[in-house]
């Protein structure tokens, strides 16, 4: 099954083999993949370096927080991308995206304020979780259009922090 997978406004087209193997944009990639327990936690293991990611199911998307990066990822079948194209496109460069707290914690700093132009990867709130800080970046450019958490406040789970238009 293939399916075309758009990180940072980059796409890749991602094939799962019958026997197991994963082609990225064609090439063969080692990876173990595996969920720990029932919960958003996985163990991905890929050129002999081990990773704990957290994958979270958003609307249409996945958030994934991974290395204390937050990254909003868009996952279609074939079916799916060949229906959106003849819908007139995929439109997730463009509208207001919300980014949510990826795990309960406290808000340590709020790194922009409203209107201010950012830029894909730049940091827009440092959360901290378990002990850890989390720097949640801009997926992709945009303008802030609205900031709904404060600096020292706890946040739950899902709640909006930052939206960009």
């Amino acid at each position: 099954m293939k399916y075309i997978t758009t990180l940072n406004g980059q796409k890749y087209e991602i094939e799962i083999q019958r026997d197991g193997g994963l082609l990225v944009n064609g090439k063969e990639c080692g990876v173990d993949f595996r969920q720990l327990g029932d919960s958003a936690l996985f163990s991905i293991v890929t050129q002999d370096r081990s990773h704990e990611v957290v994958i979270e199911e958003r609307d249409d998307d996945y958030e994934v927080l991974m290395g204390g990066r937050l990254f909003t990822v868009n996952v279609m079948d074939e079916r799916a991308q060949l229906l959106a194209s003849r819908r007139g496109g995929v439109t997730v460069d463009s509208g207001e995206l919300s980014i949510k707290c990826p795990m309960p914690g406290m808000i340590v700093a709020i790194i922009v304020t409203e209107g201010q132009e950012v830029k894909a990867g730049q940091t827009l709130v440092i959360l901290e979780s378990m002990k850890m800080q989390n720097e949640l970046k801009a997926p992709r450019d945009g303008i802030i259009q609205r900031i709904s958490v404060e600096a020292g406040h706890s946040v739950e789970q899902g709640k909006v922090l930052v939206t960009i238009a």
